[in-house]
């Protein structure tokens, strides 16, 4: 048994610097949606449960970052900063002569997030779930990122293969108990596609490579600072990303970093939280939007 969406998706192809991206798209047409995007191994259409708790009359669009679900994958590898140009030259076809609206999670809330103080006036208000960077790294771990990068481009891809839907759909009940058996399902159905007697997941595994470059944390403060949009931002009471993030980044640093922020815990949930319970993450959302209508 999969979830039955209340509101029917719509897909589009678009060309986005040389790569064709699929977008999913929800209710009225508008030429001022709220974009919303996915996290990593993640893709557009797993926002369907957030979507059905969500305002009938909003409209919403969230595409298929490069190289995941429906989108092309780039031949020559992944690198954060082509998230951000493909984000910028997205809002300009989509959210083209206003702010952007943006809800967003993970991998996709810290493209955001940086955008955000990169491109200060381009966004309107940012939702972001459980997205502020990683772990600040020393400069000499840099030659064994290196040494494990060159390692892992040698070794042949592992493709993520699955005897059928419903054996993923277990996979990720055992791994994230608080998801029930439908919606499983249908992220098992979002995440794969058929190959041979199976079911292969849908994103490029090139995406699973070590970043040979070290992630630089005061880099992204920096750009974090110079953020002047509202942010809603949402922590899993039970995430393990909650967890680690309290240990360098408390509530109270969040604060500080941002000018306009505000926090909410949603007691009992994980990382995955829009998957987890829609309608718990979909309260809050709706009543930061209406403050900053």
């Amino acid at each position: 048994m999969t979830y039955t969406p209340l509101r029917t998706p719509r897909h589009e192809q678009l060309n986005v610097r040389g790569l064709k991206h699929r977008l999913t798209w929800w209710g009225p047409p508008s030429a001022t949606p709220i974009v919303l995007l996915h996290g990593f191994q993640d893709c557009g259409d797993t926002w369907q449960f957030l979507v059905d708790c969500l305002p009938e009359d909003w409209s919403l669009v969230a595409p298929d970052w490069r190289g995941f679900g429906g989108s092309e994958w780039a031949p020559g590898g992944y690198w954060f900063p082509d998230y951000l140009a493909d984000l910028e030259a997205l809002l300009d076809v989509v959210v083209r002569d206003a702010p952007a609206r943006v809800i967003s999670h993970s991998m996709g809330a810290n493209v955001a997030t940086l955008y955000s103080g990169i491109r200060p006036q381009r966004l309107e208000w940012l939702v972001n779930l459980e997205g502020i960077g990683l772990r600040k790294k020393l400069p000499d771990a840099a030659p064994a990122q290196y040494a494990r990068w060159l390692d892992e481009i040698k070794e042949p891809l592992i493709d993520g293969e699955y005897p059928s839907v419903q054996t993923l759909a277990e996979v990720l009940m055992r791994r994230n108990p608080r998801l029930t058996a439908d919606r499983a399902d249908f992220v098992a159905r979002a995440w794969t596609r058929e190959h041979g007697d199976g079911v292969r997941l849908a994103f490029d595994p090139r995406h699973r490579f070590v970043n040979p470059v070290l992630y630089r944390r005061e880099e992204a403060e920096a750009c974090w600072a110079r953020m002047v949009i509202p942010m809603l931002f949402l922590a899993g009471g039970s995430s393990g990303h909650q967890e680690r993030r309290m240990a360098e980044f408390s509530d109270e640093m969040v604060r500080q970093v941002f000018r306009d922020v505000e926090i909410v815990t949603l007691p009992g949930l994980g990382h995955m939280m829009h998957h987890e319970d829609p309608a718990a993450v979909a309260a809050p959302i709706v009543a930061f939007a209406k403050a900053h209508a």
